[in-house]
């Protein structure tokens, strides 16, 4: 499926229908240009998987025609998959400082896709991509340095929001660049893609400054040491509590090997300001004096092996949760997470610690637009076609009709999932289809090789467990001889559990006794899940995993 040489296409790899792993790829003719390269993390039925990719099967097929990515931002949804990604294509990541910076750091310990070729833009300069004129421009969010994207296309412009909320009070003093916006508005715009995470939300999204606010206080009333949990990206979260340290005399150490390597990145690339002496050493961390003590850690997402569930468990070698402490989680649960943050919660209070969270105290605020927000951005840019992105469906359906209630003719609002594929002319637009697209799981050192089948076994084993079945069989005869031997795991385990096993192994020899001489494997095994299932589910109404061994005597 390539585009005609007056077609554009639209297509998005990841992040629509979901939160996560967003992806989008523009084509037009041999040349394709993709915005963000992220991973998702797994939700509670993704057993044992690690991160969730984009599936980029299409764009390793036509790899010749893709010609760069460009990156809107440093947070792990839109550059976690990089690492994985550049292998396969190799093709040069575009963004600004801290993106690419962020981007740097995440390919260390990567797949061996150290040589990356990144390139820093600053917003507002013009760059080009094949066939594409591209320019950046400054939004804010929960990072600094976010960008949208403006592509000038053949056929018309694209303008792709990025993540982004309007904030005129933000952390580092850099606001929404809102007279590109107006100015590209003017020119005209042939395709709106914009974040629709919040669409649900009436109103607007408060600034940074209400956390500002709570921290310094919070801080100041703190009798210790105060411990502070959040993204080891959220650069101007660490900004804000070194400003409270410093307000109120205390020092800051900073825990977890992500939050460390980011905060010395940013402190390197100006985007962080600690004075000189202020940050402790990792060897001061328990000499300091409570009350002169703040630590920025990792772990708000209670992460099982992050710093602060460590601490949380008593299991972290340099800081030891102790009453007194306060312990400040400056976060949202990720849909998913919400009970390994509550076991954290809990663990950190039975410690002695006084805890904070968003529930309780303004300490954390979103990082996307309310629906005021989303209103002025479709006003501002006035696009003739309009997708919302970035967000669960019916995200993407309130976002729509936001769209409608402001002008945009319905008929040309999209709501899209991704594989599916927008194809554009000058006048006209329309979906023509779907790529094929699905998750590619990373478990362990394994990427692509599990699948829903292995999912699904293992969804099947953590509820109902398994039965291994030992059937004794004779090699010369092919028959079946001696007992039976069954092994439950997961499935029950007591003496009433034995006896029920003895009457299974009757269950299944007596299956055999109607059937002939000699019998191959798949006969054998096919015999005993059918014949011992029945049995289970008719004793227990479970249905463990049967696991069939024919074993040659």
């Amino acid at each position: 499926m390539t585009s005609t040489d007056n077609e554009l296409r639209v297509i998005p790899i990841g992040g629509l229908g979901e939160i996560g792993k967003n992806m989008m790829a523009i084509e037009y003719g041999d040349s394709i240009l993709v915005i963000d390269c992220g991973i998702m993390f797994p939700d509670r039925n993704m057993l044992g998987i690690d991160l969730v990719l984009p599936d980029t099967g299409y764009l390793i097929e036509r790899r010749d025609a893709v010609k760069g990515i460009v990156i809107t931002h440093g947070h792990e949804d839109h550059i976690g998959a990089l690492p994985y990604v550049l292998p396969d294509l190799n093709v040069p990541v575009y963004g600004t400082a801290l993106s690419m910076g962020l981007a740097s750091v995440k390919m260390k310990d990567s797949r061996g896709a150290t040589d990356a070729n990144f390139n820093t833009i600053e917003p507002g300069n013009e760059f080009s991509v094949g066939p594409f004129d591209v320019t950046l421009f400054r939004v804010n969010h929960s990072i600094p340095d976010a960008a949208g994207v403006i592509v000038r296309t053949p056929v018309g412009t694209i303008v792709h929001t990025g993540d982004f909320k309007i904030d005129h009070t933000s952390v580092d003093g850099r606001t929404t660049d809102f007279h590109r916006l107006a100015e590209v508005g003017d020119e005209g715009v042939l395709l709106l893609l914009a974040d629709s995470t919040y669409a649900e939300t009436p109103g607007y999204t408060p600034s940074e400054v209400v956390v500002g606010k709570a921290l310094n206080r919070l801080i100041g009333e703190a009798k210790g040491r105060v411990i502070v949990a959040s993204f080891a990206s959220l650069i101007s979260r660490v900004q804000q509590v070194v400003n409270a340290a410093i307000l109120h005399d205390r020092r800051i150490g900073v825990v977890g090997r992500s939050m460390v390597d980011n905060v010395k990145l940013a402190s390197g690339m100006g985007y962080l300001e600690i004075p000189e002496g202020m940050l402790l050493q990792p060897n001061e961390l328990g000499n300091n004096p409570p009350e002169k003590t703040v630590i920025m850690t990792t772990g708000a997402q209670g992460e099982p092996t992050s710093a602060l569930v460590r601490m949380a468990n008593s299991d972290h070698p340099q800081v030891k949760i102790e009453n007194g402490d306060t312990v400040i989680i400056s976060s949202n649960p990720i849909p998913g997470n919400e009970a390994e943050i509550s076991r954290t919660i809990d663990n950190l209070f039975m410690l002695g610690a006084d805890v904070l969270y968003s529930r309780i105290e303004e300490v954390h605020v979103r990082g996307h637009a309310s629906q005021e927000e989303l209103k002025l951005m479709l006003r501002l840019t006035r696009p003739e076609f309009f997708v919302p992105i970035h967000g669960d469906y019916r995200h993407l359906v309130h976002h729509a009709r936001l769209a409608a209630s402001v002008g945009v003719d319905e008929e040309n609002v999209f709501v899209m999932m991704d594989g599916d594929v927008l194809e554009l002319s000058e006048q006209d637009a329309g979906l023509v289809g779907n790529i094929g697209v699905q998750n590619t799981y990373v478990d362990g050192l394994r990427i692509g090789d599990v699948d829903n089948v292995v999912l699904r076994d293992r969804a099947r084993l953590s509820k109902d467990g398994v039965i291994v079945v030992i059937v004794p069989v004779d090699q010369e005869s092919g028959g079946i001889v001696g007992e039976l031997d069954l092994v439950s795991r997961g499935f029950i385990d007591s003496e009433e559990g034995d006896e029920l096993l003895a009457r299974a192994a009757k269950v299944v020899a007596r299956a055999f006794e109607r059937s002939p001489g000699r019998a191959d494997t798949g006969y054998i095994h096919s015999k005993v899940r059918e014949s011992l299932g029945q049995f289970i589910y008719q004793e227990t109404r479970r249905r463990p995993m049967i696991l069939p061994m024919a074993v040659e005597l």
